[in-house]
């Protein structure tokens, strides 16, 4: 059986099937998950521990003392509980980044493609590609968060197992079991309204941050457009993002994480709006910006550019590997090369083209 050669555009730019762009920004997404994870790990026990919500009810258990700071957070995790536990809930981390990832460029490029997405002259205009971006990460969002939900709960094990609570989940199916036993499917959407929040501000912030800093580099100052000049912008767009969608996260943490009755209702936070109050209320304002050091270092250049490379390296293999397998020698001589510089271009400086393979960075 052979596969479908890739259409062309007016550039001449092979378009990949969306099932193929599918799989292969599932692939690369998952390296760099599981590159960057410890990151997520120690984001998200930083957002749980000292929780008022938590300490009111009594349930914050016997707990050691608490963490401080990113790098001992990290090696906090290490020591106490092993090595191996930094990877704690890569399982469910992975479901989510093929879900989240895919179907985030699948309706990125059906926006896009669309009678509303272009204009008439088949352009594709600035603030169309920041709102389609926001749109297709909140829908994208919507659709993972139960795997979001798992992956707090089981991140969030080994800590209970020092405060000396029994386990909660065992694995990630029987989270997912669990969840949906106790709460029907329903229960598998818990804090899905901050999760969307906080998707749609990190893609907006990051999306207009980028390109705003990058004009103003190129335009007021003398760095060209080089890797320097995209690292600043990415460095400053990571920063935005990461302010404007750590309250978001920490309230979506912290809704996922609490203890729940026997029909799956939550016991510490009514909602979302309940759960800001209480934490402001309880832990002042910057309790809000727990855990925004591991996020922003997921999004500057060094952490970035890192999750790229890994990206692009998973995707280059596997494009020689189908080439061999299903396309014409002529076609690897013709296309093949200017196809993966043009990719590789828009990877590391996120230059604009069609490749939407790269999408779901």
């Amino acid at each position: 059986m052979r596969m479908r050669e890739p259409r062309e555009d007016k550039t001449g730019v092979p378009q990949w099937p969306r099932v193929t762009k599918f799989i292969l920004s599932a692939c690369a997404a998952t390296v760099a998950e599981l590159v960057t994870f410890p990151l997520d790990l120690t984001k998200t026990r930083l957002q749980i521990q000292g929780e008022a919500a938590a300490r009111q009810r009594g349930s914050g258990g016997a707990a050691p003392g608490a963490y401080r700071g990113m790098i001992r957070t990290a090696w906090g995790i290490a020591r106490e509980e092993g090595p191996r536990k930094l990877w704690q809930g890569a399982t469910p981390a992975i479901y989510r980044h093929i879900v989240y990832s895919g179907g985030r460029m699948l309706a990125y490029e059906q926006f896009r493609e669309s009678r509303v997405g272009r204009n008439e002259d088949g352009s594709f205009p600035l603030w169309k590609a920041v709102f389609g971006a926001v749109l297709s990460g909140a829908l994208g969002q919507f659709l993972a968060s139960p795997t979001d939900l798992v992956k707090v709960q089981m991140q969030m094990e080994g800590r209970r197992r020092l405060e000396g609570k029994p386990p909660r989940v065992r694995g990630a199916y029987h989270a997912f079991v669990k969840i949906l036993s106790e709460g029907g499917i329903r229960g598998l959407w818990a804090g899905w309204v901050p999760n969307v929040q906080r998707a749609a501000l990190v893609n907006l912030g990051d999306l207009t941050t980028y390109d705003t800093v990058k004009h103003f580099l190129l335009r007021n100052t003398s760095v060209p457009d080089n890797s320097a000049c995209h690292a600043v912008a990415s460095t400053c767009s990571g920063l935005v993002a990461a302010a404007m969608g750590t309250p978001a996260d920490v309230v979506k943490t912290r809704i996922m994480n609490q203890p729940r009755d026997l029909h799956g209702r939550g016991l510490l936070y009514k909602s979302s709006v309940d759960c800001l109050l209480q934490s402001v209320r309880g832990e002042g304002l910057l309790s809000l910006y727990k855990g925004f050091i591991p996020t922003w270092t997921r999004m500057v250049s060094s952490v970035h550019h890192l999750k790229l490379l890994c990206r692009l390296y998973v995707l280059t293999t596997i494009f020689l590997q189908l080439s061999k397998l299903f396309w014409p020698v002529l076609y690897m001589k013709k296309y093949h090369h200017c196809y993966i510089v043009l990719t590789a271009r828009e990877v590391l400086f996120r230059v604009p083209c069609d490749s939407s393979a790269f999408y779901a960075l």
